[in-house]
């Protein structure tokens, strides 16, 4: 959607301060920013693998619900095809916020061959786990299912690698809608609640991956703090679409998905209570950025926390598409 250019408010210089990423300095000083920052990704890495393994598991302990094979393995590869589709779309959408400049390096081609390479485990979880031959999980609704997914994802992948990334979109609004399909069947009103899913899952794509595009962006601008701030802006008007959409979904799948007497007594309950409570700290963070962004300060702090949460609050999402339906219980 087109955005107004910035007026004389967006032109405000602010001066970032020296930044973590910032490794201009001295050799050392450099290394050892460097040497922290992959420690740091691989602490974060290491701690979404368990808590994806665990997750379900963990969050359905003493509820008396029976546990999901496979769960762990299902819910780590759920979570790469959220967020391979959070880095392309979010690529998309940050390359039309930053428009002319510096840009950071495409990610789209190997996030969109990790998503296919997660959907395609998908099915081999699925025949593992329900003693089932690959030619026979292929034939049932859930197989096909993963199968358009995997197909998509390769197709945007060839897409972006042939140089025309706007034509991703067709291919991963099929990868979307085969998602929100297969993660949440439901035997009342199935139309409205796949609905409701490809509107929150297209949502929290753009936030999450636009979010990281325009961080990778300011970095690579650090010398330009007034088109730096023109991002920013362009970014903060364009998200207040994903939080709305993802706040108006989200609370009608609850009130639909889950009876009230079984909030606390049930794993997919006791996941989405954790998501609602990150998900208001992300929405705090996001709207302090907006205030400093207004005052002519500094954002990119509260806008890398609201980054690193909304990732915790991914993780929680592939949870809840792994945990069993408390509708069950709560007819008990």
């Amino acid at each position: 959607m087109p955005y107004p250019a910035p007026g004389r408010d967006d032109q405000k210089v602010i001066s970032p301060g020296p930044s973590a990423d910032d490794t201009t300095g001295s050799p050392g000083r450099g290394t050892a920013v460097t040497g922290g920052l992959i420690a740091l990704g691989t602490l974060a890495a290491t701690l979404a693998v368990f808590g994806a393994l665990l997750g379900a598991d963990a969050a359905g302990r003493g509820t008396g619900e029976l546990r999901i094979p496979g769960s762990g393995r299902t819910t780590a590869l759920r979570l790469a095809v959220f967020a391979a589709l959070a880095l392309h779309l979010g690529e998309l959408a940050g390359g039309r916020l930053a428009r002319t400049g510096p840009a950071p390096r495409s990610r789209a081609v190997p996030a969109a061959l990790a998503g296919a390479a997660a959907s395609a485990a998908q099915i081999l979880v699925l025949a593992a786990v329900s003693g089932l031959d690959i030619t026979t999980v292929y034939g049932t609704t859930d197989g096909r299912l993963l199968l358009v997914m995997a197909n998509g994802f390769l197709l945007a992948a060839g897409c972006a690698a042939l140089g025309h990334p706007g034509w991703a979109l067709l291919p991963l609004a099929a990868v979307i809608g085969a998602e929100s399909l297969r993660a949440h069947p439901e035997p009342y009103t199935p139309v409205l609640g796949v609905a409701l899913t490809v509107v929150h899952l297209t949502a929290a794509s753009l936030w999450t991956g636009s979010l990281l595009y325009v961080l990778r962006t300011l970095r690579l601008r650090r010398g330009d703090p007034a088109g730096a701030r023109a991002v920013l802006v362009r970014y903060a008007r364009l998200a207040v679409w994903p939080f709305v959409a993802l706040a108006a979904t989200g609370t009608v799948s609850t009130l639909r998905r889950l009876p009230a007497d079984v909030v606390l007594t049930t794993a997919y309950g006791r996941v989405l209570i954790a998501k609602l409570v990150l998900v208001a700290v992300v929405s705090a963070l996001a709207l302090t950025a907006r205030r400093r962004l207004r005052h002519g300060r500094d954002p990119t702090a509260p806008a890398r926390a609201e980054l690193a949460l909304l990732a915790v609050v991914v993780l929680l999402s592939a949870i809840l598409t792994v945990v069993p339906d408390p509708h069950w219980l709560s007819a008990q």
